[in-house]
């Protein structure tokens, strides 16, 4: 595995994020910049040709589609996902709790089908408040998905507050494995190796769920873990401020 790369291909995605954020005169930074890592990680060295990839938590979406149009694809840029298999969009995402059950469903039916291939899905925290999610963890164990990855952005802050301060979700881990779930917890999703390290203890029985302990806004040190960058346009000193942080002039 050739860290360096990893960390260049990720800078890079950051560095595209940000100015894709001032040109739309929009910004779901700190979510987007959580994930960067795992999703620059899933997509070089995880996903297989018969593999796909849900991003439910949509809001996110710029990162995801700007690494999509780096691979050849014409994926448009827009805050809430619509479907677009031809260009990598399999689900159309946006609001919360939904991406999850629906990536159960594919899931299911390639079990049915007896089709190669896992479904990855990307949730945030804050859709671990919401009773689809548990509600298709059920479901999941009752059929020994094991052909479905959930990939968990905890990175403990929502749209207005942290977690702890909105609706708690200690022992996220616990719960998980309380549903029947092989979980694994990553202590760093921004660190390669341990992200690595994650997605090698994938149980071949259960379904799979990888808790990235992730901060959000990561990359540009003074937006880190602030609740305001779930979504807040970049103007005047704060893109200088951005652009310093990133590297760009």
């Amino acid at each position: 595995m050739n860290i360096k790369n990893l960390k260049n291909k990720s800078l890079k995605l950051r560095r595209e994020t940000f100015l894709t954020f001032i040109k739309k005169g929009e910004a779901h930074l700190g979510g987007s910049f959580s994930m960067i890592e795992i999703l620059v990680f899933l997509h070089e060295k995880v996903l297989k040709k018969k593999d796909k990839f849900i991003l439910s938590k949509s809001h996110a979406s710029f990162p995801f589609s700007i690494l999509l149009r780096s691979k050849g694809l014409n994926t448009k840029i827009t805050t809430h996902l619509e479907l677009d298999s031809k260009n990598g969009i399999y689900c159309t995402t946006g609001s919360l709790g939904h991406g999850l059950p629906i990536a159960a469903g594919m899931a299911f039916a390639k079990k049915i089908k007896k089709e190669k291939g896992d479904i990855y899905v990307m949730i945030s925290d804050g859709e671990c408040q919401e009773g689809t999610t548990w509600e298709t963890l059920l479901i999941s164990a009752k059929h020994k998905l094991n052909n479905l990855i959930v990939l968990i952005d905890y990175n403990k802050i929502q749209a207005l507050s942290k977690i702890k301060d909105a609706l708690p979700l200690e022992s996220l881990n616990k719960k998980f494995k309380s549903f029947n779930w092989n979980t694994v917890n990553v202590k760093n999703g921004h660190n390669f190796n341990d992200i690595r390290n994650g997605f090698k203890k994938l149980s071949k029985t259960k379904p799979n769920a990888i808790i990235f302990n992730t901060i959000k806004g990561k990359g540009i040190k003074k937006f880190e873990n602030d609740p305001v960058w779930h979504a807040r346009k970049l103007e005047g000193k704060e893109i200088l401020t951005g652009k310093e942080s990133l590297g760009l002039k």
